[in-house]
């Protein structure tokens, strides 16, 4: 049987929260109407982890006030292997603590964070109580003390913010989502089927320069195992998913069984084969004239039904693959592979979208199985094999581009709105899109950044997590 296979949300991003104060106002505040001052910082961290609970699995030792509790908190981040570190002042402190952590704590990403209370809390320091209170409420002298060493040290990774308790859990959520992408992309693999793409030369990346800067291993799989994977399927199997695709969605009459059956059975083979290489982002060179000389037509059904633990991206561009992974992991949502046509100077649009293997599971687009239209009068063995026809869904869209340049990736993202359209470009899921500036001006910016035809679309806003992203990969970003 065809046993489901899921991409599972991922987990919760792991923090290490660094809570820093000073010994010197341990003890003072006793009896008072409001507690001493180690009392009320306990309370502030009690707030603040279950804030960052529910979006994160918090790593916490306790308020950091000697060099003990600093060395104790950095053996526990490391143990615990945080995806990042939560960094914030609760009041003036020494810096003894922050200059080790500085100093000491192995590369993580750091987000430096300064909270400004919705309230003060005291009206002046004339008694003891509130006294104490406006020591506990000096959170800037602490972060501005701290700034200048955090300069000083300048550890990569790092990012600063100051704002309100919710402005901060904000920015602490899509740091955190970006770090643990990160922590991801050096646990995967990607494959590369066959060959990068010689007629694109402007896709190309350097495979050690990938492993070394964005973290997957690139394995390269032939076309020989892919066609012994095909021969090896049971029939059953491909009748049944033929079956589930022809339930749900609309099949052209001009749609050949013979060549639908064997694009369905290709389709298959790339995931079962991709697995057994322990590969989540398949990049398939879906135009070699290899693999459709040798299988026949280009596969047109993945992610199969029941399925999305495995990502096909064609044209054999390995910054275009990473482009659809990072919104797929960020939104865990479909995420279609496009490159924009042309512009409609009148409306003010674009039209965009790819050939070959798409996402084409959104429930609220649109999808037809089609025939190929663009192989249909080749003398391929299965010409004209079928595909899943998608049209986008409208709505908001978040759409990204990452590519390499000079050993150094570029990231070019941006907001543009998909628009109501249906099928009408044979062979190309496809969308109407509207940027949100003028058609002219939007691709003035791309053509002078210099990037390639492939980007990734997605349904949402998602460039507050991938602004985090980039600057924690140091890739070069540029926000459209």
């Amino acid at each position: 049987m065809n046993e489901e296979r899921i991409m599972h949300a991922p987990s919760k991003p792991v923090i290490g929260v660094l809570l820093i104060t000073t010994p010197r106002f341990h003890d003072l505040g006793k009896e008072t109407e409001h507690g001493v001052f180690h009392a009320r910082k306990t309370k502030e961290a009690d707030h603040l982890i279950n804030a960052l609970s529910e979006f994160s699995r918090p790593v916490f030792q306790g308020v950091v006030y000697t060099r003990e509790d600093l060395t104790l908190a950095m053996s526990h981040f490391e143990a615990e292997k945080v995806d990042m570190v939560f960094a914030c002042f609760l009041s003036w402190s020494d810096d003894y603590a922050w200059i080790r952590f500085l100093r000491d704590m192995k590369p993580v990403p750091t987000l430096f964070a300064s909270l400004v209370r919705d309230s003060l809390g005291f009206p002046d320091s004339l008694t003891e109580d509130r006294f104490v209170e406006f020591l506990s409420a000096g959170s800037l002298v602490g972060m501005l003390e701290a700034s200048g060493s955090a300069s000083r040290f300048n550890r990569p990774m790092m990012k600063r913010t100051i704002g309100t308790h919710d402005q901060v859990m904000e920015t602490c959520r899509s740091f955190a989502l970006a770090a643990a992408l990160r922590t991801k992309l050096k646990q995967m693999n990607f494959g590369l089927l066959p060959s990068l793409n010689e007629v694109m030369w402007s896709t190309y990346v350097d495979p050690y320069s990938f492993f070394m800067r964005v973290g997957p291993e690139l394995r390269f799989l032939s076309l020989v195992s892919l066609q012994q994977e095909i021969e090896a399927l049971d029939a059953t199997v491909i009748e049944k998913t033929m079956k589930q695709l022809q339930e749900r969605y609309t099949v052209d009459a001009n749609v050949e069984i013979d060549t639908f059956r064997a694009s369905v059975a290709a389709s298959i083979a790339l995931e079962n084969l991709s697995r057994k290489q322990g590969v989540e982002v398949l990049v398939l060179n879906d135009v070699d004239s290899v693999l459709l000389r040798t299988i026949g037509l280009r596969p047109g059904f993945t992610p199969c039904p029941g399925t999305e633990d495995v990502l096909v991206v064609p044209e054999g561009d390995i910054g275009g693959a990473l482009s659809v992974y990072v919104l797929k992991y960020l939104s865990q949502q479909a995420v279609q592979f496009i490159e924009p046509f042309h512009i409609d100077y009148e409306r003010d649009v674009f039209e965009g979208g790819h050939a070959g293997p798409n996402d084409y599971t959104d429930p609220e687009g649109v999808t037809v199985i089609a025939r190929d239209e663009r192989f249909a009068k080749t003398d391929y063995r299965y010409a004209g094999a079928p595909f899943a026809w998608h049209v986008i869904k409208a709505g908001e869209k978040t759409m990204l581009h990452i590519s390499e340049r000079d050993g150094r990736y570029i990231m070019v993202c941006s907001v543009v709105d998909a628009l109501e359209t249906e099928h009408h470009l044979a062979g190309y899921s496809h969308g109407l899109f509207k940027p949100r500036k003028p058609c002219l001006d939007f691709f003035q910016e791309l053509m002078d950044i210099g990037v390639t035809q492939h980007f990734a679309i997605v349904q949402g806003n998602h460039l507050a997590e991938l602004e985090a992203f980039a600057n924690i990969m140091n890739f070069t970003f540029h926000r459209i």
